[in-house]
Order: C-alpha cells, then sequence, then structure tokens
C-alpha cells in the first residue's frame, strides 16, 4: 500500500484528537484573555511590617556537591527574612555532598544537616521526610517550633522577598506558591529555551486560571511555602509521612492532597513592577538526554503514578484537572506523527476527504493563537528576540516530550512488573556564577547586621557616602566589624 493511503487511514483520528485537546487549551486561553482578574498585592510596608513566622526551609539532595555550597551562601546572604533555619537533607553514601553542607553549616549556625537513615537514591519524597524528622529533633532539643515548611532544591535563586511573601499569605492560606522561572539563556540553546517558554506560559497562563476556575494547585516542588499544621494533618493520614515517599512527583501529589483536604491554596503571579521578578530562579537541564530524564520523571508521576493512585475522579471539577495534566501521555506521542504529516503536507501532500479539511483548519487556527500566546507568554520574561525562537523550540520540544514519554512508560511498566518502586532520576544542575558579594550581604550572613537594619541604612545612605562608612556613622557595626567583612569579600570567602 502507498504511503498516501497510510496518511489518509492516520490522518482522521489523528486530527480529531489534536483538535479535541486543541479546543482544551483553546478555552483556558480564552479564560485568560477575556475574563482574567486583578491580583491584589499588598504594599511593601506591610509585608515588611508583618510579624515573622518561624519558617524552615527543607532542601533534599543527592549528588549536589558541585552547587549546594554556592546556592546556600548566596541565598543565605540575600533572602530578606530573619526567623528562618535551612534544613538540608544528604544521603551517608554520597559523602561529598555531605562535606558540602557541614562546611556551610560551619559557617552560618541556621544551616542544619539531616541525614537518611539508609543510602540512596530513594524518592526527594523519603529525603523530605527525613528532613522533617530531623527538624522535630532541632524544636525538641532549641524548645521552638516552625510554623511554616518552605521546600526549595539545590540549583535555586530563592528571591530575597519570598518568604516574607509567604509569611504575609499565610494566615489566610495553607499553601502559597512563589513563581519559578528559568533563567534566561542564548537562543542556541533548544532544550533549555524550552523549559524558558513553558515556565512563562505556564506561570503566566495556565495556573492563574486553573486558580481563576477552582482546580488544585500542584506545588511547582521549590518555593512552597506550607502551613505546618496542613502538613502534619496530612502525615497522620499517611502514617507519619508528610511527604509520599513512593511518589516521584511528590510536589504535585502534595498539592492535590491539601486541596482534597479543603486547604486553601494560592499562586503568586508573576509581577514585573520592580526591577527584578517575584520568582525563584534556576538553570534547568541544558542537555536534551538530561532534560528527558527528568520530564520522564514527571510523566511517570503526575500522569501514570497519580491515575493509579487517584483515577479520573469523574463527576468532580478535578477530573478535568486530571485531563489536562494526563493527556500528554497521548499527545507527546503523537507529536512527532502530527509533525511528520505536517511535512508531507509541504511536500504537496493532499487529503481525498474533503471533510477533513475544515478539522485541519480549525487545528492550524488554534495551534497558531496557542504559539503566539506562549511567544507573548516568553517575550515577557526574556524579550521579543528569544521569543522568536518559540516556534523551532515547539517542534524541538515535540521530540522532547516524546522521548520522554516513551522512557517514562517503560520505567513504570518495568517497575510494576517487578513489584519494584521507581527510583528517584535525579539530574545533574549548574548555578550561576556570581561576582563578589556585595558588603551588605556579607554583613547579613555573617550576622554581624539585622536584615531590616541592612535595609533601613540603604534607605537613608547619602550618595556621598560608602555603605560601610554609613553603618558605622549609624553605629550599627564597628571599625573591626567592617574590616572583617571587606576582608572576606576581597578573598571570596
Amino acid at each position: 500500500m502507498s504511503i498516501e493511503h497510510w496518511v489518509s487511514v492516520c490522518l482522521g483520528p489523528l486530527a480529531a484528537w489534536i483538535l479535541i485537546s486543541g479546543l482544551d487549551d483553546l478555552f483556558i486561553s480564552l479564560v485568560w484573555i477575556f475574563a482574567k482578574r486583578e491580583f491584589l498585592w499588598p504594599a511593601p510596608q506591610e509585608v515588611a511590617e508583618r510579624p515573622e513566622r518561624r519558617i524552615a526551609v527543607f532542601v533534599p539532595l543527592w549528588h549536589e556537591h558541585r552547587v549546594i555550597g554556592q546556592m546556600l551562601e548566596h541565598n543565605l546572604a540575600g533572602i530578606q527574612y530573619e526567623k528562618y533555619e535551612v534544613f538540608v537533607g544528604v544521603y551517608p553514601n554520597d559523602e561529598q555532598t555531605r562535606e558540602a553542607v557541614e562546611k556551610a553549616a560551619r559557617q552560618d549556625d541556621r544551616v542544619h544537616i539531616a541525614t537518611v537513615p539508609h543510602d540512596g537514591p530513594t524518592s526527594k519524597g523519603d529525603c523530605l521526610n527525613a528532613i522533617y524528622r530531623r527538624m522535630l529533633a532541632h524544636e525538641a532539643r532549641d524548645g521552638v517550633r516552625f510554623d511554616v515548611i518552605i521546600t526549595h532544591d539545590a540549583e535555586d535563586l530563592i528571591h530575597p522577598e519570598s518568604l516574607r511573601l509567604i509569611n504575609w499569605h499565610m494566615p489566610d492560606y495553607q499553601m502559597v506558591q512563589v513563581p519559578v522561572l528559568a533563567l534566561p539563556t542564548g537562543l542556541r540553546e533548544l532544550t533549555h529555551g524550552l523549559y524558558c517558554d513553558e515556565f512563562a506560559e505556564y506561570q503566566s497562563k495556565d495556573i492563574p486560571v486553573r486558580q481563576q476556575l477552582g482546580g488544585f494547585l500542584p506545588s511547582n516542588g521549590v518555593g512552597t511555602g506550607f502551613d505546618r499544621n496542613a502538613l502534619e494533618h496530612l502525615a497522620d493520614l499517611r502514617g507519619g509521612q508528610m511527604f509520599d515517599p513512593a511518589c516521584l512527583t511528590e510536589d504535585y501529589e502534595t498539592g492535590y492532597r491539601l486541596h482534597q483536604q479543603g486547604c486553601r491554596q494560592i499562586f503568586l503571579p508573576l509581577r514585573f513592577d520592580s526591577q527584578k521578578l517575584v520568582a525563584t530562579r534556576e538553570y534547568f537541564p541544558r542537555r536534551w538526554d538530561a532534560a528527558v530524564r527528568q520530564r520522564s520523571r514527571w510523566v511517570a508521576g503526575i500522569a501514570l503514578q497519580g491515575w493509579a493512585n487517584h483515577g479520573w475522579n469523574f463527576g468532580t471539577l478535578q477530573a478535568y484537572w486530571f485531563w489536562r495534566d494526563r493527556k500528554g501521555l497521548v499527545g507527546n506521542l503523537l507529536s512527532p506523527v502530527v509533525s511528520l504529516l505536517f511535512l508531507l503536507g509541504l511536500m504537496g501532500y493532499r487529503s481525498h476527504d474533503p471533510g477533513i479539511l475544515p478539522v485541519l483548519a480549525a487545528t492550524a487556527a488554534i495551534s497558531l493563537l496557542q504559539t503566539g500566546c506562549r511567544m507573548w507568554a516568553s517575550a515577557r520574561v526574556y524579550g521579543w528576540r528569544f521569543a522568536s525562537g518559540v516556534p523551532v523550540r515547539m517542534v524541538w520540544g515535540n521530540v522532547v516530550n516524546c522521548l520522554a514519554t516513551l522512557a517514562a512508560v517503560g520505567q513504570f511498566t518495568s517497575a510494576a512488573v517487578h513489584r519494584e518502586s521507581v527510583a528517584w532520576r535525579k539530574t545533574e544542575h549548574d548555578y550561576p556564577v556570581h561576582a563578589r558579594p556585595r558588603l551588605g550581604e556579607l554583613l547579613v550572613r555573617m550576622r554581624i547586621l539585622p536584615v531590616r537594619d541592612l535595609e533601613a541604612a540603604l534607605r537613608t545612605k547619602p550618595s556621598s557616602l560608602r555603605l560601610g562608612e554609613h553603618l558605622m556613622r549609624l553605629e550599627k557595626i564597628s571599625p573591626e566589624h567592617l574590616e572583617l567583612a571587606l576582608s572576606r569579600q576581597e578573598s571570596g570567602d
């Protein structure tokens, strides 16, 4: 049989699927365009003056010795919050990571090491549970109690204001999600650029609409603040496990479980009224094989494990969001076929079925609108020059997502056949290299100067004075403190 025959056989069902999926995406886009709600941000002064709850930042690790030292150093110096401590999870058979965290803990007593009681890797949820137990031991020893738990990863650049914003919203919500965005890279980096586009669109359009329509909010895994009591209620339902150790995407699972329990969730939208976006920034995988590895974990956890654990919940609004979260199981596998058929069309193939033409025209129009939406979202964050590459990166994304879905199905099937748990498939991470730290950041990190005093000094500093001189005039630091900080700044310690 000729290739035209097979194309004709496949084209009808394929076009129907693309149209159904496209109409779903069109609905979300239309709500976003025509029914957008204004988010009411509190005044910066109100956020700064809100009494601080005690916050525990959880950072689970596996083979992150290359980046964790930089991550802790940078964020401990920059976070504009005082009542927080960082609990870092490591495995006994990951000595290099443990040594890097021990070094950070010697330099800053806000860093605490949580050792998982068995070798790794297991799962991120299992590591987070070990961190939780370490936090309990710390509370018992020091007589304190943490009110809020925030999860972060080793590659995260935490926005200085994020803890304050979570603290502000926490009285009214049990889960607060700060946006997460990829750091910018060049046009030639198709794989990382794909993350830039997808997260810009997801955070600008999909999640705000999901929140507006009453859908449950999946945690992004980083930059998520949880009410301590809400998480402990989940732990009571799960035999003491705060996070599901068997789940590959414990962040998604936790978001759904909290919504099930009636907890209020909020996503803080992208804010562009200041020089820096209020968002957690990071480098995502920059090689295609690392991206396939990471995305296969997302597909296996969200689509396959989610389906196995929760079914479809038909008759409720959440069934629609399950559909959106899982339709990639089919769509990702079909997308390269769609690209091939499109190529055949460019080469001159014409269907002999006139009824298919309106369907193809409709799907083409929806695809153009969706491409435009993604370009607009990407341009908002990275500029129009970068956004001009969206169409090319969408085609590349079809290939990456197809390979990731095939890997996820194979991994999930193999684990089911052999009655094994699916292991935590970690990816290698990069951390941005920074210039030497600023004096104010060093004084805060060295615990010489409180954050609030630094902010007040920056507001009142005359242009003719250096920060160190101004702080000494205010009697906030001594000459010895200034000399020590300048020495460390020069040496890069």
